[in-house]
């Protein structure tokens, strides 16, 4: 019995690491390097768009700069695939003081690849800098990327997502005055909690069409669509739906069900009775007299009636 428990436990420990989350081996790993930071990938973009056309690509995890005038709509637009949650952070560089008449309030947001407008589940997306302010920090923490919605849904799906920096409200007098900006994206994987049953024919990736038909020209022959610039996509590339870490909670239930129906079988079923002392001929003690029957050796009964006849 004690063997049995031990061998019940050891299953029962190992269907729990299975549900353990790979993350968590990765990160006390001391070989894996940790996700490179903008100083070690090198400085990112020094620009910035004027509009959606012409936004700057970034990178998850790159800082990117520009200098520009206030009053100026600066764009960069960032991938996001399914499972993650991005988080804009944005810093403005004020001029000095003595140039300025007095407050301005600046703001970032973030649309999808359809122009949508995404709302930032917290954060401060809009700041006001006082007239002596220096600089002016904004933060926007958008919701986690669905990998499929309904048509008339406004969730975030994967695909471009750009960040729109403007000033909403300053004294007429500071306008074009210069300043310094700053955008870092983060992208944390939220795993399975937002997974769906579904997923899209392509990412929302304005340009993917023209790219498409630009390499179906050049394959005929007709290079005039080879400026078509490619739409921005994960180093990795984007996930292919069907993969989940639910598969991974799915395999170890199953696996925890099995274990723990198999114990309480054997916990309920009881001991087996013993065998029997003998299995085959008369009882000891003389099974002829027990049964009614004549003693071995003994005379036989009469076939009459009471009287004998």
């Amino acid at each position: 019995m004690m063997r049995r428990t031990r061998v019940l436990a050891g299953a029962l420990l190992a269907g729990i690491a299975l549900l353990t989350p790979a993350g968590a081996a990765v990160a006390d790993d001391p070989s894996a390097s940790p996700s490179p930071s903008a100083s070690e990938e090198g400085s990112g973009p020094t620009e910035a768009g004027t509009t959606f056309r012409t936004a700057t690509a970034i990178k998850p995890d790159q800082l990117a700069t520009a200098g520009a005038s206030t009053g100026d709509y600066l764009y960069w637009v960032f991938p996001a695939d399914a499972g993650q949650r991005a988080t804009v952070k944005a810093k403005i560089t004020l001029p000095e003081s003595a140039t300025r008449h007095g407050a301005s309030t600046w703001q970032v947001d973030v649309y999808d690849g359809l122009r949508r407008r995404q709302a930032c589940m917290y954060g401060r997306q809009t700041g006001k800098a006082a007239a002596d302010a220096s600089a002016v920090e904004l933060t926007c923490v958008l919701r986690t990327v669905r990998a499929w919605s309904e048509p008339w849904a406004d969730d975030p799906l994967p695909g471009s997502y750009y960040v729109r920096l403007t000033v909403v409200d300053l004294p007429s007098a500071d306008l074009g005055l210069p300043v310094k900006t700053e955008i870092e994206v983060t992208a944390a994987d939220k795993g399975g909690a937002g997974d769906v049953d579904g997923t899209l024919a392509e990412p929302l990736v304005p340009g993917v069409s023209s790219v498409a038909q630009a390499s179906d020209d050049s394959a005929d022959g007709d290079d005039s669509s080879s400026g078509v610039p490619l739409a921005s996509a994960p180093e990795d590339g984007w996930a292919s739906g069907w993969w989940t870490d639910r598969w991974l909670w799915t395999v170890g239930g199953g696996v925890l069900g099995a274990l723990a129906a198999v114990f309480g079988y054997r916990l309920t079923r009881g001991r087996a009775p013993p065998p029997r002392a003998r299995r085959g001929g008369a009882p000891p003690g003389g099974g002829g007299a027990r049964h009614g029957g004549p003693a071995p050796g003994g005379p036989a009964p009469p076939r009459g009636g009471p009287d004998g006849g």
